[in-house]
């Protein structure tokens, strides 16, 4: 199999290599709508996806929808969200995000990027969550891992997420933005580890500008 020498003919391989890998993909924040998960990517922010999972339950319990987290007291939210960090400009975010989505969008969540990144705590990471996973709409989040291994794959030099993103769309279809992504960051955890690399377990090792393997 010939070896792709274009950023544009690596992705597309890692595209189709990571879809055998990973054929099941999703994402690992447990939701049950788009406003869960929206708030749930909020709190994920410089947190795990194990640790927003366990305060979310009661988070969502207490606060099913946008009505009513825009009427909690921070002090609860504090309470309920406590163990991850920056907990209290967490609260403040989703509150006020909540508000804002009953204020400007009767309580829904939006579809486009201008209106969700407009929202309190909502970068183009977030919006495209949100858009790729729970409303079935082209989006590319670029996370740490996504970044990390689009660099060591040369499938851009940009270090800045926006920029990887705007890199990339061009390079896989509009529908599958998002299951790349999801594969990308299952990859970056599972095998392309940031401290020790599994490149001998790596499909991508084979063509992958950085591998062990090549050096």
């Amino acid at each position: 199999m010939a070896t792709p020498r274009t950023p544009k003919g690596r992705a597309r391989r890692v595209n189709d290599l990571l879809s055998e890998e990973y054929p099941d993909a999703t994402c690992e924040l447990d939701h049950q709508s788009p406003f869960q998960l929206l708030i749930a990517t909020i709190l994920s922010a410089q947190a795990t996806d194990v640790g927003v999972n366990k305060v979310t339950p009661g988070l969502f319990a207490r606060f099913p929808d946008a009505e009513a987290l825009s009427h909690a007291s921070l002090e609860e939210v504090e309470q309920l969200i406590g163990s991850l960090g920056l907990f209290r400009n967490k609260a403040k975010s989703v509150t006020r995000c909540a508000a804002q989505l009953v204020e400007r969008h009767d309580g829904e969540v939006p579809s486009s990027m201008k209106d969700l990144t407009a929202l309190a705590g909502v970068g183009r990471k977030t919006a495209n969550v949100v858009r790729s996973v729970a409303l079935d709409l082209p989006g590319l989040p670029v996370d740490t891992h996504v970044l990390r291994l689009s660099r060591l794959l040369q499938l851009t030099e940009e270090t800045d997420a926006v920029k990887v993103e705007t890199a990339l769309n061009p390079m896989i279809p509009a529908a599958q933005r998002g299951e790349f992504s999801l594969r990308m960051i299952l990859h970056g955890r599972r095998v392309c580890v940031a401290r020790r690399p599994r490149c001998a377990d790596c499909a991508l090792a084979w063509f992958c500008p950085s591998s062990q393997l090549r050096a």
